[in-house]
This record gives C-alpha cells, sequence and structure tokens, in this order.
C-alpha cells in the first residue's frame, strides 16, 4: 500500500499520456503548454471527460514542472495503479518475471516494455529494485506499466512461495550451471527471476528455484544487461507456447 505523495505518479509526454487514458489510468492534473493545447484538443477533450483538471501554462512554466531536458508540452499527475498479485497470473498459463534489485530505473523500465511486448502476464520487482512508476521508468517502458499488470512489493520473496503453490515453477537465472534457455521448457506457469545488475540472484534465491537455467553466450562473455536476458527468456517462452498452440 503506498500513501501520500506515492500514490502519484508523473507522466511527461503526449504518448505517456495516451497509454495513460488507454488504460483508464485516474488523471488527477494536466498542465499543457498553452501554445500546444489547440493542435492536442481531442486528447485534452478526453482527460477532461475522464474527470482530469486541464490547465494550461506558459512554456516556461512547463519547462519548470517537467523532469526532462526539453520539454514535451505536457505533463500529468496521475494514480497509480493498485496491483494485486493475481493480476500478475492472468491468461494462463501465467508469465512472470521476477525481478530482485533492479536499482536502474532504466532497466527496470526497459524489462517491463519487453516484458510486454512478449506476451508476459506481469513483472514483480523487491522492493531495492527501482520504482516502475517514476518518470525515468515509465519513460524507458514507453508506458508498458500502465498496461501491464507490475508490482513492487516488499514481501516479493515471500511472494514467490505463493506462487509456487499456486502452480507456477520457479524459474532461476544464472550465467553457469544451468540449462540452456533453448532446452528449459517453459510452456508452463513459470516465474522467471532475474538478479541485479552485476550481482545477479542472491543464493538463497538460487537455491530456493526450482530449476536454474542459462542463456548460451559466446566464450570471454559473462553476463548480459538484465533487461536483454529478461527480453531473450520471454520471448523464448513466447515461441514456446506458440509452438505449443500451433501443435
Amino acid at each position: 500500500m503506498v500513501r501520500g505523495d506515492e500514490a502519484r505518479l508523473l507522466l511527461d509526454g503526449w504518448h505517456l499520456l495516451d497509454e495513460a487514458l488507454a488504460s483508464a489510468l485516474v488523471l488527477d492534473t494536466v498542465l499543457v503548454d498553452v501554445n500546444v493545447a489547440d493542435a492536442h484538443a481531442a486528447t485534452l477533450d478526453r482527460c477532461s471527460a475522464a474527470g482530469a483538471c486541464v490547465v494550461t501554462a506558459t512554456a516556461p512554466v512547463l519547462a519548470a514542472a517537467s523532469p526532462v531536458q526539453t520539454s514535451t508540452g505536457v505533463v500529468a499527475i496521475g494514480r497509480r495503479p493498485d496491483v494485486a498479485l493475481p493480476h500478475l497470473l492472468s491468461p494462463a498459463p501465467a508469465l512472470v518475471l521476477a525481478a530482485f534489485g533492479l536499482q536502474d530505473p532504466g532497466n527496470a523500465g526497459a524489462l517491463i516494455r519487453s516484458a510486454d511486448a512478449a506476451g508476459a502476464t506481469g513483472v514483480l520487482l523487491d522492493a531495492a529494485s527501482a520504482d516502475p512508476y517514476s518518470w525515468k521508468a515509465l519513460r524507458a517502458s514507453m508506458g508498458a506499466a500502465l498496461r501491464l499488470p507490475v508490482r513492487r512489493d516488499t514481501d516479493a520473496h515471500a511472494h514467490l512461495t505463493h506462487l509456487r503453490r499456486l502452480g507456477l515453477r520457479l524459474c532461476a537465472t544464472t550465467p553457469h550451471g544451468g540449462t540452456s534457455l533453448y532446452e528449459t521448457d517453459l510452456r508452463g506457469p513459470v516465474c522467471l527471476l532475474l538478479g541485479a545488475e552485476g550481482a545477479g540472484l542472491s543464493p538463497d534465491l538460487l537455491d530456493s528455484a526450482d530449476s536454474l537455467v542459462q542463456i548460451p553466450m559466446a566464450r570471454g562473455v559473462e553476463s548480459l544487461n538484465v533487461a536483454i536476458a529478461g527480453a531473450l527468456l520471454a520471448f523464448e517462452a513466447a515461441r514456446q507456447r506458440q509452438q505449443l498452440g500451433g501443435a
């Protein structure tokens, strides 16, 4: 549960605003550059119809309100989605990406974007990971965090036990000693565990997993960026599931 300012998120840019409207995110305030308001009248009308307070302002005010170096002409304040753990599991078979210690918001956003593109059912982040609803992570995810169920939780470790009880197999990534990604069965309900940039998964998470998986790499390469690793795993799962569906 979040309180106060932690219950809000900042959206910067027309693309994220469109994604927020498409996902029925509750918008409180939309601040728009008076010089571009007419060009985006249809979008702003949708914001007003959804209950948002739309306010026009001068370009210097937008520049001060925007977190980016060059203002996009619009910023908005919205309510964070309230995502319960079961939301990550539908439709079956569940494909959940769980990341631990993923501190870079750009990597967090890129992982969520890849998971969404591959058809994953949800993303689980631990409390040590970057906030997926921070403006940097939202921009990196291109709004995917508003479409795909994403939960960041202090009890992420405990949730893994619950996911196993619900029938998900816990598959932990490792640079060495695991089964090749292409020889791992990812067709059933599965939760893919991903570790922090550099450090990887902790020994206790590796020990608790049902299986270990590694991505085959050229000699001398130790690891991949976590967002890229997550994308490879998610898309391999999607490939296997498409083959199963076409069989």
